[in-house]
């Protein structure tokens, strides 16, 4: 294989959104601000999102694997602690296994507008997903780099799948968080754009027809970041457990490594259609690690999702040896495989009784895990 090169490896980033529930029932639990002041209190500023049952945990800049599981270990361990001190439970799960009609919105004036102007969408909200920030040279590089990332964004969703319980149900599918989150106007994959110019005029053109309010709601599963030199890849369901989040930052950072080198040699985007990338986005949130996915790198046939996690780990082998990285990835993707990613644990623990609470108790178990 080729060699990377990356005489400095990118550092990167990490966003992780919890959701709040009761401790005795498990209903998601409107929170946040208390939450928030007990975090800070310890030092740690988190995030109040959309709706009042959620917080966000935002990572220092981290230029190894290392740091950054030392790093989000620390914000988990904190952010558990303040929900506790709050009289609430924090969660590690993209969706809540139980649910009410509708969540509180957090009283901000930009939320109130999002919940004005998107109605049910915004209420039946309290989606948890991961962002990773990868540094690059520019927004043109991030636009090219989204570009070559399509194709893997469905294998990287399936990965880590954490939201198969919903509404004291099994939803039949690893990533209903991904189902769900279809529904706003600009979430999903994002398109192909040929510079940073096309991306805002693309933008633009969303925010006049009204299907955002502004351009802090371009969801797509990757973008140039609003607010950091970065790219932004926000394809996850939040992972169950710290080691799950460090492998899916791990696996986007050399990704990214990879595409840029691509890039550099040559070599062309490989042409994929909206409908057959859609194909492959279901096929993911169906299925999870568990399945047959689209092998939309590939040959776009229905491979074992593990066959396609250990041909991606090869195919970025030069890189992640350049970071350090490679054996650690190996070792937790066989950990993924034989044990299952988050929503394969929530299936057996649904599985033993299909009662909701042992759904709930193994979600906070695996939030904490290693902490």
């Amino acid at each position: 294989m080729g060699r990377v090169n990356t005489p400095e490896p990118p550092t990167y980033g990490v966003e992780e959104e919890f959701l709040l529930v009761d401790p005795r029932t498990g209903e998601p639990a409107p929170l946040n601000a208390a939450v928030a002041e007990h975090a800070r209190r310890r030092g740690v500023d988190l995030e109040l999102e959309l709706t009042s049952c959620q917080v966000e945990t935002t990572s220092e800049v981290a230029s190894s694997s290392a740091d950054l599981r030392r790093e989000l270990t620390r914000l988990r361990r904190v952010a558990s602690e303040a929900a506790t001190e709050a009289g609430a439970r924090l969660l590690a799960v993209a969706l809540p296994p139980t649910r009410p009609q509708r969540f509180p919105v957090t009283d901000k004036p930009r939320y109130g507008k999002i919940a004005e102007r998107f109605g049910m969408i915004a209420h039946e909200q309290g989606i948890s997903g991961c962002h990773v920030h990868v540094a690059v040279a520019d927004r043109d590089v991030a636009v090219q780099v989204s570009n070559r990332l399509r194709p893997w964004l469905p294998l990287l969703l399936a990965l880590t799948a954490n939201s198969a319980v919903y509404r004291s149900a099994d939803t039949g599918h690893a990533s209903w968080r991904s189902v769900l989150w279809a529904r706003w106007p600009s979430a999903g994959p994002p398109p192909h754009f040929e510079s940073a110019d096309e991306y805002d005029a693309a933008v633009r053109e969303m925010l006049a027809s009204g299907a955002m309010l502004d351009d802090g709601m371009v969801y797509w599963d990757v973008r140039p970041s609003a607010n950091f030199p970065t790219v932004e890849v926000r394809v996850a369901d939040v992972p169950a457990t710290v080691a799950d989040t460090v492998l899916f930052a791990t696996l986007v950072r050399a990704l990214v490594m990879t595409v840029l080198a691509e890039g550099e040699r040559g070599e062309p985007v490989p042409p994929l259609a909206a409908h057959v990338l859609k194909a492959a986005y279901w096929t993911a949130a169906r299925y999870g690690v568990e399945g047959q996915l689209v092998d939309l790198p590939g040959d776009r046939a229905l491979r074992p999702a593990g066959d396609l996690l250990h041909a991606l780990v090869e195919r970025l082998e030069p890189a992640l040896t350049a970071i350090g990285d490679y054996d650690m990835v190996r070792t937790e993707i066989e950990r993924v495989l034989t044990t299952g990613n988050g929503a394969a644990r929530q299936r057996r623990a649904w599985q033993r009784r299909e009662d909701v609470s042992d759904v709930t108790d193994e979600v906070a178990a695996a939030t904490v895990e290693g902490l």
